[in-house]
């Protein structure tokens, strides 16, 4: 296997290393190249989703790279990190697989501690939201979602409709307490699989008639969260393409977005620029906070928003649950 570092004219040979070799090759290449983190799904249908998996492990560990994977008969969802330059051919030969060939990668700069392991696994769905009998898929993707708007659509439509146009976060409430549309509904939802029983409480059936902007991370549950709430009586849904990430690279932070956005790594979240709002509230101070932190409490680990003073202060970051940050 040759794999060529980018912006240079080398290449390195791993050949038919032993493990331990093969081992140390990869975490040479980790420190010479700028490591890389990808998020990428696809509504498709999939015959063989067990094939599918085998074909994933077998290339993501050929090119030593880690991170989480989910595939399903109606597609794939994953986010993987490694190597530029093994992320690049990861993507190339991913592509290659008809079903595959459009999906659209987002990068990102990451560590290659961000992801510990490789998991791929066989799911009911590749985003949960417990309605898998009703998700259909064909060759252009989810049947019956919403219609997709560039971060540029999502302003012509608020210059046109103005303030009849309203934001629903298609998060959980945790991810949105660090950072949301402006003015943004935000479901009381503490996972996906609650907003199928959120939107048939009629707590939003007022939103029916108006043009409802469903957003999320990268734009996948929003891609069957709006099927959901189209097939539930809401009559105008769109989602933004690419979700708050392509919005985020478009607009930065000068647009209709405010805050950090809440991640599933290690890095737990991020931000767009240096001028990001900080609107979160540090769970055991009320001071700002942005970042979250699991408690450390081993039998809890629940998230916990903290603020940079209280977690440079105490050894030990422990939510509202358990002992006292400073007991």
């Amino acid at each position: 296997m040759t794999l060529t570092t980018d912006g240079q004219n080398t290449s390195v040979m791993s050949g038919n290393l032993c493990p331990a070799v093969h081992h140390l090759y990869f975490r040479y290449i980790f420190r010479i190249d700028t490591t890389k983190i990808i998020l990428f799904y696809t509504f498709a249908p999939i015959n063989d989703p067990e094939a599918i998996r085998l074909w994933q492990r077998s290339l993501c560990e050929s090119l030593g790279l880690k991170g989480r994977i989910i595939i399903s008969r109606h597609g794939i969802n994953g986010t993987v990190g490694g190597p530029l330059a093994a992320v690049k051919k990861y993507v190339r030969t991913t592509r290659e697989y008809g079903a595959f060939k459009n999906i659209d990668f987002k990068w990102s700069d990451g560590d290659i501690e961000d992801f510990p392991r490789l998991v791929i696994r066989v799911r009911d769905e590749i985003v949960t939201f417990g309605v898998s009998d009703e998700i259909q898929v064909d060759e252009n993707g989810i049947v019956g979602g919403g219609k997709h708007l560039s971060p540029t659509q999502v302003h012509e439509l608020i210059q046109e409709r103005g303030e009849e146009v309203v934001f629903f976060d298609g998060r959980n409430a945790y991810e949105a307490a660090i950072g949301k549309f402006k003015n943004a509904v935000v479901p009381d939802v503490e996972t996906t699989p609650g907003f199928v029983a959120e939107l048939e409480t009629g707590k939003y059936d007022h939103l029916k008639d108006k043009p409802i902007v469903t957003y999320c991370t990268g734009g996948i549950r929003c891609e069957v969260l709006s099927m959901v709430m189209k097939n539930r009586g809401f009559k105008e849904v769109y989602q933004i393409a690419g979700g708050i990430v392509r919005y985020g690279e478009k607009f930065k932070d000068g647009g209709l977005w405010e805050g950090s956005l809440y991640i599933f790594d290690k890095r737990m979240n991020m931000e767009f620029s240096d001028d990001a709002k900080t609107i979160g509230v540090c769970q055991l101070c009320d001071s700002p906070a942005s970042r979250y932190y699991n408690c450390t409490n081993i039998k809890c680990r629940k998230l916990t928003l903290a603020c940079d003073e209280c977690v440079a202060d105490n050894e030990r970051v422990t939510c509202s649950n358990c002992t006292p940050i400073n007991a």
